[in-house]
């Protein structure tokens, strides 16, 4: 059930519906079809949506293994699309194994991506999650640098009684970063949070940013700038500061390390609030569902806005963000819808906003908002517009023996005044190195193949030049000539 507010005003967001699923927990779309959507269920299915025909793309119910219901909140979070899927056909999930409790992090592989279903070939993580069936966390993002960022919960019960949160040795109530490519651990990437169900990226900035669900006092939203948009993920090692701090107020306190950290240890929430009723449109408030920065131009106003929205009171508001961490957003204001029971937004490759309701509803958001919600960004001066830019990629041979190295030769064009610009090369969608552009406006690299591989390159906008992504060049393994 869904309510619109100020529908009689001539700007008004409207909800398109998607389908209703069986407990849809999370959305997103192939990277390569804005049009081919992938639902998430709570208990292990995957549902492939295209031109209005659902159909099942994988089921892990066997390894979620709710059974007739998920206890608490386990169950599937969240899945991630490789962004090589149309070459790869790679989707990883994250989800908390209804009988002992324990977070996964799997990959799945169709091998005829939109045709065949998905099957799991590979566990890539396991966190041991005993104590209790609620703080699982929830997310599963590719990051700008090509890596897997998964978010985990403190391991429940109330205070941060288990004591993971500040502790560095323990993968929960943390961010980790995890390499979907190399067996190796996963890294503790941000730390200090309480139950991070939602996270999302800036498609434009790459700038992450986390929901944090409180206790009893504050709902929290961080901020991890990133570095370098396009390549770099933001928040390596920020504390967020639960259980010494819940939001901006103190918090339990009982965790060894919260004695000894100093104020200045911890990066404060860019916005926090009460759990009391929506200030605009009422109902309760008890869990922050963390949203997307709109990038969506069709969204009028709304872009470059962050929307979130609680479990309770199902009010979708928006804010605007700072330039840094730990500094206060501003702007928050209600966009006239209110949901029931929201579980997640979800974003397509075009952009496009979703929303996810507990009960079955997948929708997509749509129209612009109201007039006094968010008041538009100051536009920049106008001035000449960036050149697109065309990117070209071949190989000596596209088949090449097992082990064996492969020739690739990354060019650009136009080349005028690009000598020294940095081209990237992705391998299977993920981020595999960089060059510097020859005075020719080419790049030579060689890579070991394995097996059958999907190679791309991409450059970066300036203000000269957009952003350019090549097409991508299969190399395919051949059998050892004797």
């Amino acid at each position: 059930m869904v309510a619109l507010l100020w529908a009689g005003s001539a700007e008004a967001l409207t909800l398109e519906s998607v389908g209703d699923f069986d407990q849809p927990v999370y959305v997103t779309s192939d990277p390569g079809d804005a049009n081919r959507l992938l639902v998430a269920g709570r208990e292990g299915e995957i549902q492939l949506v295209e031109g209005g025909t659902v159909s099942e793309f994988a089921d892990l119910s066997g390894e979620v293994e709710c059974g007739a219901s998920c206890e608490g909140e386990r169950g599937l979070m969240s899945i991630a699309v490789s962004p090589g899927f149309g070459g790869d056909g790679r989707v990883f999930a994250f989800y908390a194994n209804d009988v002992d409790g324990q977070l996964h992090v799997v990959e799945l592989v169709s091998s005829d991506p939109g045709h065949d279903e998905a099957v799991l070939v590979d566990d890539l993580l396991t966190v041991p999650h005993p104590d209790g069936a609620t703080h699982n966390g929830g997310q599963l993002q590719f990051g700008p640098d090509g890596d897997l960022y998964v978010s985990t919960g403190d391991g429940g019960g109330a205070n941060g009684q288990f004591e993971y949160a500040q502790d560095p040795g323990s993968r929960l109530g943390k961010i980790l970063r995890l390499d979907p490519d190399a067996p190796n651990p996963p890294t503790v990437w941000s730390l200090g949070l309480r139950n991070p169900f939602r996270f999302s990226f800036d498609r434009a900035t790459s700038d992450m940013v986390i929901g944090d669900v409180g206790q009893g006092t504050r709902e929290e939203i961080d901020f991890a700038p990133s570095p370098l948009s396009g390549v770099l993920t933001g928040g390596q090692g920020f504390n967020y500061g639960w259980n010494c701090r819940e939001g901006l107020l103190p918090g339990p306190a009982t965790e060894p390390e919260c004695a000894s950290l100093p104020p200045s240890a911890f990066v404060n929430p860019v916005f926090d609030y009460p759990q009391s009723p929506d200030p605009d449109l009422g109902g309760s408030r008890c869990a922050v569902i963390g949203g997307y920065v709109v990038r969506d131009t069709g969204l009028g106003a709304l872009y470059g806005s962050y929307v979130y929205t609680d479990l309770c009171s199902g009010v979708v508001r928006s804010l605007r963000l700072p330039a840094k961490a730990g500094e206060p957003a501003s702007g928050d204001c209600s966009l006239g819808l209110q949901l029931d029971s929201p579980v997640s937004f979800g974003e397509d490759a075009a952009r496009r906003l979703y929303v996810v309701e507990q009960g079955g509803d997948v929708l997509r958001i749509e129209g612009l908002p109201p007039a006094s919600c968010p008041r538009p960004f100051p536009q920049p001066e106008t001035g000449p517009k960036p050149s697109p830019t065309f990117i070209g990629i071949k190989a000596q041979r596209r088949r090449v023996e097992r082990r064996r190295t492969a020739v690739l030769t990354v060019w650009v064009s136009p080349c005028k005044g690009r000598r020294g610009d940095t081209v990237a090369l992705l391998r299977n969608g993920h981020r595999n190195g960089s060059k510097f552009l020859s005075r020719a406006c080419t790049a030579r690299f060689l890579r070991r193949v394995s097996r059958n591989t999907v190679f791309g390159a991409k450059t970066f906008a300036d203000e000269t030049y957009q952003a350019g992504d090549s097409r991508h060049l299969r190399i395919r393994i051949v059998p050892r000539r004797r």
